[in-house]
């Protein structure tokens, strides 16, 4: 079949790893630029232009969409899918996905263990915040950082209300979390792939620092999940509505703690750390589903 991976940037390790894993398995691998697709509205017709060509013959995409492009990278998925070709990330469940407030509560309502979380409207009432996530340390995230930017560790009370003050001043809205101390700086990262967990690592942050992500230098190696981690991270995939997902973890004293889902996890920690073809199993998820 012919696979089109919808990616900003070809030379990204997950984009080329993808595009090698589905050409070894004999398909057509074509990578697009969302950014530069233009969209065909038309009753009962509806197409896609990409470098002055419409496209007409693919029968599955993979989105890469980085936090910055989303609103026009969903609107690029949802129009393959009004064209009726198979996405491995649905439109709706990455939109649900990037909006942390919102995929929190459907992982509440699913009765998944997360941290003590609470999102307010540039609130006055900080010193309630504070108590309502059991003081501090405390964990303050702006709501629309990735990657470990705008996620920060108030050490004590005071700090706490100076942040929160001065976010609240600027009008940004911030998440603030409980710190988990028995989980020392780690995190897991579980892959989901269509329901099934294809890997998992535990990611540990760099000394004097309490944030787990590579790219703030932290390190990664293979772990064995138990069964209520690989249970809780299947269920929060599945309440999110995706085939494809990284399920960030603690472990902390009252079992695992989601902490976030992303829905365009990056392969190459997870690869590397794992050693296993997790893009290969991405591709399977897409021969299993695409006509």
């Amino acid at each position: 079949m012919k696979i089109a991976i919808l990616s900003a940037n070809q030379n990204l390790y997950s984009t080329k790893r993808l595009v090698e894993a589905g050409e070894k398995k004999g398909h057509e691998v074509v990578v697009i630029n969302h950014t530069k697709c233009d969209l065909v509205i038309e009753k009962k017709k509806p197409g896609i232009i990409y470098k002055g060509e419409e496209i007409t013959d693919i029968n599955a995409i993979i989105p890469r969409i980085g936090a910055s492009f989303t609103f026009y990278g969903t609107a690029v998925v949802r129009q393959f899918e009004m064209m009726k070709v198979f996405s491995a990330t649905e439109s709706q469940a990455l939109v649900r996905s990037r909006d942390k407030l919102r995929s929190l509560q459907i992982l509440s309502r699913a009765g998944l263990g997360l941290p003590k979380t609470v999102f307010s409207n540039y609130s006055k009432e900080v010193s309630g915040i504070i108590d309502k996530v059991g003081g501090a340390p405390l964990v303050i995230k702006l709501l629309e950082g990735t990657q470990g930017l705008g996620v920060m560790l108030a050490d004590n009370r005071n700090s706490a209300e100076s942040i929160l003050e001065a976010f609240n001043g600027l009008q940004a809205r911030v998440i603030v979390q409980e710190f988990i101390k028995e989980a020392k700086g780690a995190d897991i990262r579980a892959f989901v792939v269509d329901g099934v967990v294809v890997g998992a690592m535990k990611r540990q942050a760099k000394e004097g620092e309490f944030r787990s992500n590579l790219h703030r230098g932290g390190s990664a190696n293979i772990i064995e999940l138990s069964d209520e981690e690989e249970n809780a991270a299947i269920r929060a995939a599945k309440s999110l509505g995706l085939g494809i997902a990284g399920v960030d973890m603690l472990q902390s004293a009252r079992g695992p703690l989601i902490l976030e889902v992303n829905s365009s996890p990056g392969l190459e920690g997870i690869e590397h750390a794992t050693g296993k073809d997790i893009a290969g199993q991405i591709i399977k998820y897409l021969e299993r589903n695409a006509e």
